[in-house]
């Protein structure tokens, strides 16, 4: 049996590696092994950071419909529970999109939420 040279493809795993540590600085960017690392490392933050970007926006919607809400003389949570009682199935996102963009519309949900509320 005829001996196999892996040259080709030892050179395509490198470059590939290489093409992804593109713009990197110092040897991060050109020595194999320390490229390598840096990947990897970049990798763990990418899927780290793809969980807590989720929790920032959840976050700043949360925040976005207080400072609306309060200004109508309620608090969140009481909002929240307003809107559970009143049966409007809105997502957070929505709702911090229509408090700062269409006031209008947003007071009338705070004011279904208000009349949902135990007195």
């Amino acid at each position: 049996m005829p001996r196999i040279k892996r040259g080709v493809t030892t050179r395509q795993k490198h470059k590939r590696l290489l093409d992804q540590a593109k713009g990197y600085r110092g040897r991060r960017k050109n020595t194999i092994r320390v490229a390598r690392q840096a990947v990897e490392k970049a990798g763990q933050y990418a899927y780290r950071d793809r969980k807590v970007k989720k929790r920032n926006f959840r976050a700043l919607w949360i925040q976005r419909i207080n400072a609306a809400v309060r200004a109508e003389g309620l608090t969140y949570s009481q909002f929240m529970h307003g809107t559970k009682l009143a049966g409007i199935e809105l997502d957070r996102k929505v709702m911090a999109d229509l408090a700062m963009n269409e006031a209008a519309a947003f007071k009338a949900i705070i004011e279904q939420a208000k009349k949902a509320l135990p007195a």
